[in-house]
């Protein structure tokens, strides 16, 4: 399983965020969870039996779900321009 350096940690928030130093952008913060969250299911996709990593997947994809809903109340242009960045269906 591969972990996200600090430089793709910082290339992340450049590019969802503004600046590599605004790690408390919402879409950042979704965009680092959906990063991490492929990485998790491309590790179960090879080790089915790996419960425990199962269920940092399920939280990480409710707390990724949590943040979507804050956006698309407070920002739905920028809610839309995100899934549609990130490739995600809704």
């Amino acid at each position: 399983m591969s972990y996200l350096t600090k430089e793709k940690v910082s290339s992340i928030f450049t590019e969802f965020g503004g600046t590599p130093k605004n790690t408390g952008s919402v879409e950042g913060q979704i965009a680092l969870l959906t990063e991490r969250i492929t990485n998790i299911s491309s590790h179960l996709q090879k080790n089915k039996k790996d419960f425990s990593t199962h269920l940092g997947l399920m939280k990480l994809v409710g707390q990724r779900k949590s943040l979507l809903t804050y956006l698309s109340k407070r920002d739905l242009q920028g809610y839309r321009a995100l899934i549609e960045k990130l490739g995600l269906r809704k």
